[in-house]
């Protein structure tokens, strides 16, 4: 992970300073240094996160969809119409890659072509992160 860290070191003059041991008839001045230091993510790394969360929720949606019609969720209830419809943009490229796309037993549908996408899903994203990390290499 790549941070950027950056120190702003300020010098203040304290008029008021009396140091330890010494007369105070034509004060002595002193200074004193802050130093802040702030630290935060590169672009890189920005970039990379938000990589992370995009296919994050679509491996998310894709893993819902599996499990509701593996479960034989009512497709009447919102939420579930909701999960497969959206999660259906995300599985129609893989649709017809293997002979079968889905194996139904008593209502229950095991989607393979739900679960092909959710290989290509996660392989996209790893090459993607791949390209990210060649573009934020650490600064020697």
């Amino acid at each position: 992970m790549t941070y950027e860290r950056r120190v702003t070191t300020e010098t203040q003059e304290d008029p008021a300073y009396v140091p330890p041991m010494a007369p105070a008839v034509g004060g002595t001045r002193s200074s004193s240094v802050v130093e802040r230091a702030e630290v935060s993510p590169s672009g890189g790394e920005m970039i990379r996160r938000v990589v992370v969360l995009i296919f994050g929720i679509i491996q998310a949606l894709i893993i819902l969809r599996i499990v509701l019609l593996l479960l034989d969720a009512r497709e009447g209830n919102a939420i579930v119409s909701f999960i497969l419809g959206t999660s259906e943009v995300f599985v129609a490229p893989f649709e017809g890659i293997f002979r079968t796309d889905a194996l139904s037993r008593s209502g229950s549908i095991l989607d393979i072509a739900a679960i092909a996408a959710l290989v290509g899903w996660t392989i996209l994203e790893m090459i993607i992160l791949w390209g990210v990390n060649l573009m934020r290499r650490e600064r020697v």
